[in-house]
């Protein structure tokens, strides 16, 4: 009798092949690749992806974060223990420095989420990178769900959703001209819950923000955010001890956090499997000043 074996993939192994072929093609495409790594969940799901994708060789190009100046101390730790143990040459485009040397104008008035905009098309221009891979997901938002796995960006950064290419039988097309630059997304087709179900599978550090644990904060438009001296509270509001964890995290001013006993890692699954809103349109200060605040944003250059 034959028997013949199961060589059926599961859904987190086809995820994990199809973002493994895109790493090593744009590597393969692209004179100056580097990968956005801000040492959120989705980043570390890339930059596992990306140690598996060259192994055992190191990582063939550099990690860079914007930094806003406002980002989480826990997720800044994350990113530096990654960087360390894999070798990789972490670049860090600073807001901080790009207010003082001209580069972007701190009017008082926009966020440091929206000066990371021309902070980090500053650093495109001064490291001549080709390729950024991005962490975005499509089932984050309503503008990056518009977005192929290979996103043109033209010579000023600027990104022109009508004008994207065809991306037929997984077939990428990389050409661009001089000062031009591609967005990579290995990330497209998972969702939360796939990035949830690999941090489990893979069990690789995450920051702790992630997991329920307690924190002072207060409520604005209907999120929490963290005390801080960063982020001054207004007329009646008021700092509270709760039990909370954060579902994304960046700048700490915009970014809130859900009130949580979830834990560990299959708490938080069974959590989000219920949850109604993605975690940008839940936490995501940023994104709720108009419908189509983050396209704003990607058209001007963001991530």
């Amino acid at each position: 009798m034959t028997v013949h074996a199961d060589y059926r993939l599961s859904q987190l192994d086809e995820l994990e092949a199809e973002s493994i072929h895109i790493f090593r093609e744009v590597a393969a495409e692209f004179e100056k690749p580097v990968l956005m790594f801000s040492g959120g969940k989705d980043s570390i799901v890339m930059m596992r992806l990306a140690e598996k994708a060259f192994f055992p060789a190191k990582i063939p190009f550099p990690v860079l974060q914007v930094d806003t100046g406002y980002d989480f101390p826990e997720v800044l730790s994350c990113r530096d223990s990654w960087v360390s143990r894999l070798g990789v040459r972490l670049v860090v485009a600073s807001v901080e420095d790009a207010i003082a040397s001209g580069v972007v104008v701190d009017d008082g008035k926009t966020s440091r989420n929206r000066l990371q905009i021309g902070t980090l098309l500053n650093a495109i221009e001064e490291g001549g990178f080709t390729a950024l891979f991005g962490g975005g997901r499509r089932d984050e938002e309503k503008a990056r769900a518009k977005e192929r796995v290979y996103s043109h960006r033209d010579e000023f950064g600027q990104w022109d959703p009508k004008m994207q290419r065809p991306e037929l039988w997984s077939l990428y097309n990389g050409r661009i001209h001089a000062g031009e630059h591609m967005r990579i997304f290995p990330l497209s087709n998972w969702t939360e819950l796939d990035i949830w179900h690999y941090l489990g599978q893979e069990e690789v550090e995450i920051p702790g923000i992630y997991f329920s644990h307690q924190r002072r904060v207060f409520e604005r438009d209907g999120m929490l955010l963290t005390e801080s001296e960063h982020n001054p509270m207004r007329g009646d509001e008021t700092a509270q001890e709760r039990t909370v964890r954060f579902r994304t995290v960046g700048d700490l001013t915009l970014t809130g956090c859900v009130e949580s006993g979830a834990d560990t890692i299959p708490a938080i699954i069974d959590e989000i499997s219920i949850a109604r809103l993605t975690e940008r349109g839940a936490t995501r200060g940023d994104d709720r000043f108009s419908e189509a605040a983050m396209e704003d944003r990607k058209r001007e250059g963001y991530f």
